[in-house]
Order: C-alpha cells, then sequence, then structure tokens
C-alpha cells in the first residue's frame, strides 16, 4: 500500500504559472511531473505508477498479438541514419552529439533503422515471415516549441513495433492486426478515440492512420463526415476542384489599387470601383516563405491562411519552413510586399506552389507586382502557370467532403497512435533482404505502429478531470481505492491500515492517506486533486461500524457496515 506519510509526494494548490492546459497543471498540482526544462520532465511516485500502468496495458495487448518486445538503446551511431538519408532529412528535430574521439551520434527520435538491421541480421528465409516486433523505450525530438507539459516534450516515452512480410499481402494483413491490437488498446485504456487518415510525412510509406483522441485544447485538428463517415486529419484532408473553362474569361487587366496592402483593403476598393460582389475570396493570396533556404510562393485564396503545418507535411522532403522576413525580401527586389502576384514569379527563380483551390481556369484578383497595382482577371494556366499543387489552405468547417462533398465538421484532438504501411523503403536502403520460395532475393516489405505512451497519460487526464481534479480509470489509476483517515482517535488510523491491508490481499491497490497533522478537508482536497477511483473515509461513521464509500467520476457515496466494506468495494471496482 502507499502511506501518504511517507510517500514521496507534494500536493500544491495554485496551478504553475506556466501551464497551458489541464493536464498540465493537474499533473503537476497532483505531484505526478515535475518540469526540469522546457520540455523535460521528472516523474515522481505518483506518475511512474500511472505510467508503467499504461504500458502494462500495452504490453499486455501486443504480446497477445502475438508481437515480440525487444529493446534498442537511445543514444545510436550515425551510419545507419547516414545510409537512410534522415542525418541529414530529420533536419534540426534530431539530437546531433560526437563523442570524445569525435565520432557522430544522436538520440534516437523513432528506430526505423535499428529494427531493420536487426533484423537483417538474424532473418534470411521467407520462412521467418511474417515477424513483428515492438518495445517501449524514451525518445528524443527537439521540438522547436515544447508545449502542454508532456502532450509534446522534447524526451518521451514511446510504443514502437514494426512488421516484416515478403509482399504487399503479408504487409496488409500485419497493418490490419496491428489496427485491431490498438483498437482493444485504447479500449482497455478507457480512452474516447477516432480513427482518421492520416499523411506519412518524414516517415515514408503509403498508407497511413492515425488515433486521435478529441480535446478541445489538442493541438491536432482532423475533419469528419455526417454523412459517410469520412475522417482525416486536416494534413490528409484532400482538396477536389474542378478545372475551369477560362475562354470567356476578360483580358488580364492592371489596376490603379492605392493604400491596399491587405485583403480587406482591397476588397473594399474592389467594391468601390465595380460596384460591389467581392470578397476575399475572389482575391489570390501570395504568401512567400522559405523552404530549407529556398524561396517559394504558396497561393491560397484571399479569405484564407496558409496552414504552415498542413503545407510542410505535403512537401516531400522540405524540413525548415517559415515566411518571408525583411531580409529575405531585400533579396528579391522585384517583390513588392502587399502586392505581389505569380506573374512573374519564374523570373525572380520563386518556385510557386498553389493550393488546389487555385484550379487551372480560375480567375483571380491579385498583385501586379507594381506598388499600389493589382490585376483582375488574372487566369491560372494563362497568366501564370504554379510548378506545382499541394493542399496548403487552412481546413474549415463545412468545406466539402472529397468522399461525398458533405459538409465536413471539425475538432481538435491530441494524437495518441499511428501506423504506417512503410513499404519498402527503410529495407531497400539497409538491405534488408531475404530469399523466397524459389531461392530468389526479395526485398523485405514494413509497417511501422506507434503509440504515445507519456503523452496517453495527459491525454487520458484532459478526457477524464473535472472541476477539481484527476479522475483515473481503474486500470490505470496509482491505487483503486484512496482511503482517508479523517479524525485523530487512533482507532480511525489502525481501522484504514487494517482495511487497506485487506484490499491488498484481494490485489485491489491501495494508497491511504494516515498523515497525522493534516486536516480531513486537506485530505479530501488531496483525495480528489490526486483522482484514485474510490475513495474510503475512515471517520464519524465508524462510531457506528460503517465507512463511507465515494465514487470519485460521479460523487456518489453510501455507508456501509465495515465488516462488508472489502466486498462492496470489489463489487464496485468491477
Amino acid at each position: 500500500m502507499l502511506k501518504m506519510s511517507t510517500l514521496f509526494l507534494r500536493t500544491l494548490r495554485d496551478d504553475p504559472a506556466d501551464a497551458e492546459v489541464a493536464s498540465h497543471k493537474l499533473l503537476i498540482r497532483a505531484g505526478y511531473v515535475r518540469r526540469i526544462a522546457a520540455g523535460i520532465y521528472s516523474w515522481l511516485p505518483l506518475g511512474v505508477i500511472t505510467l508503467r500502468n499504461i504500458e502494462r496495458v500495452i504490453r499486455e495487448e501486443m504480446d497477445i498479438a502475438g508481437f515480440q518486445e525487444v529493446h534498442f538503446p537511445s543514444l545510436l551511431p550515425r551510419d545507419a541514419y547516414e545510409t537512410t538519408n534522415r542525418w541529414d532529412e530529420y533536419g534540426p528535430a534530431l539530437f546531433r552529439l560526437q563523442d570524445r574521439k569525435g565520432g557522430d551520434y544522436l538520440l534516437g527520435p523513432t528506430h526505423e533503422e535499428m529494427f531493420t538491421l536487426m533484423v537483417k541480421g538474424e532473418y534470411s528465409s521467407y520462412k521467418d515471415l511474417p515477424l513483428s516486433i515492438y518495445q517501449i523505450q524514451t525518445k528524443f525530438r527537439d521540438e522547436a516549441r515544447p508545449r502542454s507539459g508532456i502532450i509534446r516534450g522534447r524526451e518521451f516515452v514511446m510504443k514502437d513495433s514494426y512488421s516484416f512480410d515478403i509482399d504487399d499481402e503479408g504487409l496488409e494483413i500485419s497493418y490490419q492486426s496491428h489496427r485491431q491490437a490498438y483498437v482493444r488498446t485504447f479500449d482497455r485504456l478507457g480512452m474516447k478515440y477516432n480513427i482518421v487518415k492520416a499523411v506519412s510525412g518524414a516517415m515514408g510509406g503509403s498508407k497511413s492512420e492515425e488515433f486521435l483522441a478529441p480535446c478541445p485544447t489538442g493541438e491536432d485538428t482532423y475533419v469528419l463526415c455526417p454523412s459517410c463517415g469520412f475522417a482525416a486529419n486536416v494534413e490528409a484532408m484532400v482538396t477536389k476542384v474542378p478545372a475551369q473553362d477560362f475562354s470567356k474569361v476578360a483580358a488580364f487587366e492592371e489596376l490603379d489599387t492605392p493604400n491596399t496592402p491587405t485583403i480587406d483593403s482591397l476588397v473594399a476598393v474592389l467594391n468601390e470601383k465595380f460596384g460591389g460582389g467581392f470578397t476575399g475570396a475572389d482575391t489570390l493570396k501570395n504568401v512567400m516563405m522559405m523552404a530549407d533556404g529556398k524561396a517559394i510562393s504558396v497561393l491560397v485564396p484571399g479569405d484564407r491562411e496558409v496552414d504552415v503545418k498542413r503545407l510542410q507535411e505535403n512537401l516531400s522532403g522540405v524540413h525548415e519552413l517559415r515566411v518571408f522576413e525583411d531580409a529575405d525580401f531585400a533579396k528579391f527586389p522585384s517583390l513588392v510586399k502587399g502586392y505581389i502576384g505569380p506573374q512573374d514569379a519564374k523570373k525572380s527563380g520563386i518556385t510557386v506552389y498553389a493550393d488546389p483551390r487555385i484550379a487551372p481556369g480560375t480567375a483571380w484578383v491579385t498583385g501586379a507586382n507594381k506598388k499600389d497595382r493589382h490585376a483582375r482577371n488574372v487566369v491560372n494556366g494563362r497568366d501564370f502557370t504554379p510548378d506545382s499543387y499541394v493542399e496548403a489552405a487552412e481546413v474549415r468547417a463545412g468545406d466539402a467532403c472529397p468522399e461525398c462533398s458533405t459538409a465536413v465538421i471539425i475538432d481538435r484532438a491530441i494524437e495518441i497512435g499511428h501506423i504506417f504501411q512503410l513499404g519498402r523503403k527503410y529495407a531497400k536502403a539497409l538491405d534488408l533482404t531475404v530469399l523466397d520460395s524459389n531461392g530468389k532475393s526479395q526485398v523485405v516489405t514494413m509497417g511501422s505502429y506507434g503509440i504515445g505512451v507519456s503523452r496517453a497519460v495527459a491525454a487520458i487526464a484532459e478526457q477524464t478531470h473535472d472541476e477539481i481534479g484527476l479522475n483515473w480509470p481503474v486500470e490505470l489509476a496509482p491505487a483503486k481505492v484512496h482511503i482517508v483517515a479523517a479524525g485523530k482517535d487512533d482507532l480511525l488510523f489502525d481501522t484504514a491500515i487494517e482495511l487497506a491491508t485487506k484490499l491488498e490481499a484481494q490485489s485491489i491497490t491501495t494508497m491511504v492517506d494516515d498523515r497525522r497533522d493534516a486536516s480531513p478537508g486537506v485530505k479530501f482536497k488531496d483525495a480528489e486533486l490526486i483522482g484514485n477511483p474510490v475513495i474510503v473515509v475512515v471517520g464519524k461513521a465508524l462510531a457506528e461500524g460503517n465507512v463511507e464509500i465515494r465514487v470519485r467520476k460521479t460523487g456518489d457515496k453510501k455507508e456501509v457496515p465495515l465488516t462488508s466494506a472489502v466486498s462492496a468495494i470489489a463489487e464496485l471496482l468491477k
């Protein structure tokens, strides 16, 4: 049992100043984690128990599915990541370091290379496959903006597993097996979640899905179709706009538009000059950005912003993406801020990316590349031609579902799992081959499957907390039962310990508040803050042979005889 008189725990009454979301506030106040630096946290005993409970559930479901556990170091040599090009491709998020001899190493953000090389070293025949192996381990990523406590940190615990198959049919079977194991895992963790279509991003591969836990403060945005059930994160949302016939569009016309550097000011002048009816959706916004040091122009309708995260996920091979700064404009004197159009981009060596809403044949009002001048009837395919199309504009509620055209709804969530069909990218780069039934060498195909373990602690806290504290599901709580000795008499404390001992004998974990110097009010507040699912009060009712049982989640409470308390609690926990 956990005795609060000796437990390494200090609860806080006030929210920490740097906490942004409920889980961050409550996990610190209740004594689960402590901040060391931006994105780096220590885990106190209550946090460790909860984290290990989540790991246990994950391990049990992985093992039931037939996956086998392995373990890799966090400190990894450069060589394998150089072979797959990820030493450079991973960009600034990779922690790189050197040993005393000048050898290059990294702190592992993910372990595709290590898994691939492990299997290469052990297996050589198709008879060895299929294989699925996993680990639960600490990962490192140099996040530019660590935030929301342990939801987005620079050091975190992750379960990552990989499947190895001889062909694509086998990969699909392994993928579905992992998918089903994830469903069972998140169901056991008591989480609400949606499975949505996703993009593979830096991981590579083809088919990709995310498991998202709905949460108002979540950093991921996803769309749902209420009609056909389509679900995708915004990065994977597809925009379908057919090409237009521009044969009847009037000729390109340059306009005098003084003092109109913004979309709103431009629309006001257009309506004044041409009798109304213009909106931001009629204008073309040219957002200048630097992509890995190269200038690009991103075209979106004037009534929408560029979603930088969405853009970067869909720009293959781009690691650093930022909006133009004054120093960048100085290098391109032909660009007139507030009056940029795509017509002359190629002359300046600027690559032009267009959101699919800027479909071939569509006509726009945009900058004329001259101060105080715009142009109308600027047609894609006649007056300018994008180098490429990329999903870049922000997605909104009411946008058309790509499957059935119904207006979609938008929600926010925390990503808790991600599954990929990697294919042969890493196996080919690292020469992972086996002999098939005909004795011919075949490149193995792989799948990758991740669960954010430490992130799940925060996600569950976000979904289950209330206004007074944490509220853990039974299987994950630091203790199933929190016993409060509410008074000064020795009999109350002796009874609390005796009851806890009997519960522990029934494999019901307990926490006993046996502090002599804390008032009942303080003890009750701590019990509510810590969030164990059942609270038992050993107090005044003991004079009549009773104890009070409270359900933390609902607030329901009742008195039961002490003699039947163990059986009543066990039944309640079922």
